[in-house]
């Protein structure tokens, strides 16, 4: 019986494996892989509206604290530079239960960028496989992936303009 738990094990890794690679990723370097969510008021948002702006593509949750630091330092960044050609695409990883937050936590907190719902983590498989928040990812222009970031500390913002700035510059 031990043998068969652990062959059945060793398939099901196989399996699963074999289905995570076959999923479309978004690697740096790599051309990013479009999607359409619906946006907190119910319109429909793709990635492709925004090509050729830069556009940094934030995962978060409302109840992830990390995301909420950072989300005010990217509200500020996009505010400064949106007239250059930048977008902040804030993709919410709040599940059906969770989602009915994210629209008030943005008005009260008067967030100007435009922020979609990924409610079956579909596009956070394909971005952000290991589901870490915040995350984020730099698309360029050419709608190649540039950059990722992975958490937050304090202080990352300025890594991040750096980046931004540069992309913007190409």
């Amino acid at each position: 019986m031990f043998r068969f738990r652990n062959l059945l094990k060793v398939l099901l890794a196989g399996l699963l494996l074999v289905l995570v690679s076959g999923a479309p990723t978004a690697n740096a370097g790599e051309a990013a892989v479009n999607f359409t969510l619906r946006d907190i008021n119910g319109k429909q948002v793709s990635l492709a509206d925004f090509k050729g702006k830069v556009v940094l593509l934030s995962f978060w949750a409302t109840w992830c604290g990390p995301c909420k630091v950072e989300m005010a330092h990217l509200s500020e960044m996009y505010k400064e530079l949106k007239d250059q050609g930048f977008v902040v695409l804030s993709v919410s990883s709040d599940d059906a239960r969770s989602a009915s937050q994210v629209k008030p936590y943005i008005k009260r907190k008067r967030y100007t960028f435009p922020v979609v719902l990924d409610k079956e983590s579909a596009i956070t498989a394909t971005y952000n496989p290991t589901k870490t928040l915040p995350y984020g990812v730099l698309v360029g222009k050419d709608f190649t992936v540039s950059k990722r970031y992975s958490g937050y500390n304090p202080g990352d913002e300025v890594k991040v303009k750096k980046d931004v700035v540069a992309e913007l510059a190409k």
